[in-house]
């Protein structure tokens, strides 16, 4: 038996050794197989498409690089030419620490046969080593990834059957929807609560459209405890076993990674291979999957969200912004009239000019695009050298490059204007209209841009000679107008607005709310929130990832009324009037208010412009001492203190790259400034004792500010004894 031990004991080394030599590898899918994005992906794949002002597959490419991959391999299926002209121009050819290789096929129309093809390549070439990260080319992330290899082989070591984890995160759906802020469909999971192992897996609108989940028995009979979710948001990064390009390769019929393999494998109790997860808080992951979610996601990366992936930061290549007052990103050399107003969270790129009383918001500019005067621009996209004559408004619009949008033109919310149209002067775009130079194909299958990626020279350049025949066409935007207004898919009109850029129209949420009055029951076998399901129990215990959305829409007004205040210098007792006042309206706590204002605050220094963590932590004691008055106002409890600690130790572990450092320093600067007393850091740091090692991380950064406040502590009960003794 000794001998046996020692000979295992050696293998595992030696398994250990080679793992150690692999390289840390991904596969990334940059084509999405789907038609979601049309009519714009007909002439450009979605990889390459700008997401605040940067192709969506440099910020894939820089998250897996920062995240210690060392090889991604690039899979080109739809337009591969222009995917790979663009790689190899770029600064990820050469690369120091990120080998990109691309795989070229034009026979895959699916996830499936990409992955087979990969598979095929393997027998070959040898080219993956071990475990890879599979992702897609329009997800946008800042989550570390190496832990998350490691545990996925440690488990793999005991488990040989373990072969992919998937990344989720907390993301409530909207109960009017039944969608994610990103616009997919409400997922329900179930895993097992100790070891995280995936157990059921179904989006809402593929395979149960009344919102309920239906759960075998078998479940419960062979796992004693069951977590279900339906606030959850899966993330489409997945870390896989080379297992799973072989089960492609076995399994045909597998062509989606979810409702096919995923699914297949939940089901498969032959093979007895397993799916786990692997749940993230503090980190940033979102896949851009339709017009709503990048709409989503462009707005959480001009909020900070995705640092260090945002526009004044230098990451791929790109050209860093100006962050300025209000979240406004500006290119050094844009030109603006004095009388045009730039609002809130807006981006203006390189080259471009804006013109007399113009008004933008909330939208995002490209480079060298021209603005004429007394244009409203709001929450829209404008990509790169788009003219925009006098008078226009575009509202919740996506215009793609080389768009002409002539005098007094509106376009509606929602609206989408591929590559190089024209819209006619006056001419008013219907409301969710998709506009295209191409005519609108006659199928809607995904390989539909494959032909057209084929007959054209891989750029969506090629589209230039049909202007002249669109001239003739031009009835559909006018007199001088040149383009095609597609018609909704069947059975597809009625549902346009669930994945638009547009805000949910009043009388949607109306219909949707009645919709919902109407058939509202009591029917207890419906799952009404994520809950643990107990084999021995017929109760769920709804408490569980349930988040409080009353707090979520109490903090956004306090951040509002504190940013007002600030910028118009108003009074504490007004302020503080104000923030009472929305306590009394959602039933708040002065706990709640304390969190609120704090975490309002913070948010205001990050959102100053600062281009080091010193600046930051500069930004943050100039507000703190300004305002410590309002925040005092709330923190007269050892209770409320306590909040205010928790609220910081939360926005740290959100942006653990940028607000993290400072958690000691500011932490010190609120105790100097009497915000915090000594008790109160201390009962955080005892409640934090007892925590888990992954939570106890800003505890142990302070360690040595909560040792002196423990010794200043100490000394004052020593001279409190001392004098009672003299008396």
């Amino acid at each position: 038996m000794g001998a046996q031990k020692k000979g295992g004991g050696a293998r595992v080394s030696e398994d250990a050794v080679e793992q150690s030599r692999q390289r840390l590898q991904a596969i990334l899918l940059a084509d999405s197989f789907a038609t979601k994005f049309r009519p714009v992906t007909l002439e450009r794949p979605k990889v390459l498409l700008p997401i605040v002002n940067v192709p969506m597959i440099d910020y894939t490419l820089a998250w897996l690089e920062s995240a210690g991959i060392e090889e991604v391999f690039v899979f080109c299926c739809a337009h591969s030419m222009q995917v790979i002209e663009y790689l190899e121009k770029s600064e990820w050819y050469s690369h120091p620490n990120l080998l990109v290789r691309t795989i070229e096929s034009h026979k895959s129309i699916s996830a499936g046969d990409a992955l087979r093809y990969m598979y095929e390549q393997q027998t070959e070439t040898s080219q993956i080593q071990g475990d890879f990260v599979l992702v897609s080319g329009d997800t946008v992330s800042n989550m570390p990834l190496a832990d998350l290899i490691k545990e996925h082989r440690e488990r793999k070591k005991k488990d040989e059957k373990a072969i992919m984890t998937m990344v989720i995160k907390q993301s409530k759906s909207s109960p009017l929807t039944h969608q994610s802020r990103l616009g997919t469909d409400q997922l329900f999971i179930a895993v097992d609560p100790l070891t995280k192992q995936l157990l059921h897996y179904e989006e809402d609108k593929v395979d149960h459209p009344s919102g309920s989940v239906c759960l075998e028995k078998s479940l419960l009979d062979t796992n004693p405890s069951v977590l279900v979710c339906n606030d959850m948001q899966d993330c489409y990064i997945d870390i896989c076993s080379p297992e799973v390009l072989s089960l492609f390769e076995d399994n045909f019929d597998y062509q989606h990674l979810r409702r096919h393999f995923v699914k297949g494998v939940l089901v498969d109790d032959i093979m007895g291979y397993k799916i786990f997860t692997h749940e993230i808080h503090s980190s940033y992951a979102g896949r851009i999957d339709n017009f709503r979610s990048y709409d989503t996601v462009s707005k959480d990366i001009i909020q900070r969200w995705t640092y260090p992936y945002v526009p004044d930061i230098n990451f791929s290549g790109n050209r860093p912004l100006k962050l300025g007052r209000q979240g406004i990103y500006r290119a050094s050399d844009v030109v603006q009239s004095r009388s045009a107003d730039v609002g809130t969270s807006t981006v203006i790129g390189y080259g471009t000019k804006i013109g007399n009383g113009d008004k933008i918001s909330n939208s995002v500019i490209g480079n060298g695009c021209s603005i004429g005067s007394n244009v409203v621009i709001e929450g829209s996209y404008i990509w790169n050298n788009v003219t925009i004559e006098d008078g226009c408004e575009i509202r919740n619009a996506i215009v793609c490059d080389g768009v002409k949008i002539r005098a007094g033109a509106v376009l509606q919310p929602g609206v989408v204007l591929s590559f190089n149209v024209v819209v006619g002067r006056d001419f008013v775009v219907p409301a969710y209209s998709k506009v295209s130079l191409l005519q609108q194909p006659t199928t809607e299958d995904s390989d539909e841009e494959l032909e057209y990626a084929d007959s054209s020279s891989g750029t969506a350049d090629h589209l230039s000679g049909l202007n002249l025949q669109m001239e003739s066409k031009a009835s559909e935007l006018g007199p001088d107008g040149a383009g095609y207004i597609w018609e909704a898919c069947e059975g597809a009109h009625d549902e346009e607005w669930k994945h638009s850029v547009a805000p949910i129209p009043k009388d949607k949420l109306s219909e949707i709310t009645q919709a919902i009055d109407d058939d509202d029951t009591d029917d207890e076998s419906v799952v009404p929130a994520s809950g643990e399901l107990k084999s021995d129990a017929d109760s769920i215990n709804t408490d569980v990832n349930d988040p409080n959305d009353d707090y979520y829409y109490f903090e956004k007004e306090v951040e509002g009324t504190v940013l007002r205040a600030v910028e118009e210098n108003i009074k504490v007792d007004l302020v503080t009037l104000e923030i009472n006042g929305l306590r009394l309206s959602y039933n708040m706590e002065s706990a709640d208010c304390a969190g609120a204002t704090f975490y309002s605050m913070i948010k205001l220094a990050v959102d100053t412009p600062h281009n080091s963590a010193s600046e930051l932590y500069k930004n943050a004691a100039s507000i703190i001492t300004k305002w410590k008055e309002l925040l005092g106002f709330y923190v007269k409890k050892i209770d409320e203190q306590i909040e205010v600690i928790m609220k910081f130790e939360e926005m740290c572990q959100e942006s653990p790259k940028e607000l993290g450092p400072l958690f000691t320093q500011i932490l010190h600067l609120l105790y100097d400034k009497d915000v915090l007393q000594e008790d109160a850091v201390l009962r955080w740091a005892e409640e934090k004792a007892g925590a888990d090692e992954a939570d106890k991380v800003y505890l142990k950064q302070c360690e040595t500010f909560i040792q002196w406040l423990k010794e200043a502590s100490e000394e004052e009960d020593e001279d409190d004894e001392d004098e009672e003794e003299d008396d």
